[in-house]
């Protein structure tokens, strides 16, 4: 009797434990589909044209304001007048469909050591023209997969050592927009011309 009691133990242990896994499993489905979750956007959209009329303003730099392609809206649009390498600069960022990014920096009083930093880890590929106006295309030496803001950089040094960086993730029709649209700005602003 004792040996069919202790098979008979042996074989609900295995079951219990079959039954408890299926509770577990049941328990942890349960959670995530019960458990409520934000499908809004992360990434909020700003209010471009009024943040860079408010930096013109309170800073009198020559700050450009543009017009971004159809479908893409800023998310990003500040002035940095404290930064640790003491470049004064305007950085703004759109979002476009199909996860596409393109950001922009206008810097004032660049030097030699804030362009290194901003262009590391890149060599320079070629040009753009543009009404007179050349840009010069550097791209990562590292091939990143997913590719990273910063693989593409389009450079322009437009006055003195005044510079707009173009840079993150685009067609290359779409960096040349961008990049007519920056450029016919800083042939309207009369400090330019």
């Amino acid at each position: 009797m004792s040996d069919s009691g202790a098979k008979y133990r042996a074989k609900q242990t295995v079951v219990n434990l079959s039954l408890a896994l299926a509770a577990c499993v049941a328990m942890v489905a349960l959670l995530v589909l019960g458990v409520p979750r934000d499908e809004s956007i992360r990434i909020q959209e700003v209010k471009y044209s009024s943040i860079v009329d408010q930096a013109k303003s309170s800073s009198g730099l020559p700050l450009i304001t543009i017009k971004p392609l159809d479908g893409w809206w800023a998310n990003l649009a500040q002035l940095n007048t404290a930064s640790a390498d003491a470049v004064v600069n305007f950085k703004a960022g759109f979002v476009g469909s199909d996860v596409k990014y393109i950001g922009y920096t206008q810097a004032f009083e660049g030097n030699p050591t804030w362009l290194a930093f901003q262009l590391a880890g890149s060599t320079i590929t070629g040009s753009y023209e543009y009404a007179n106006f050349k840009w010069d295309i550097y791209q990562s030496v590292i091939k990143n997969d997913p590719q990273k803001t910063m693989d593409y950089i389009m450079v322009l040094n437009y006055k003195d050592n005044d510079y707009i960086l173009l840079y993150g993730i685009a067609e290359k029709s779409e960096y040349e927009a961008f990049a007519n649209e920056i450029v016919d700005r800083l042939r309207q602003a009369s400090s330019i011309e």
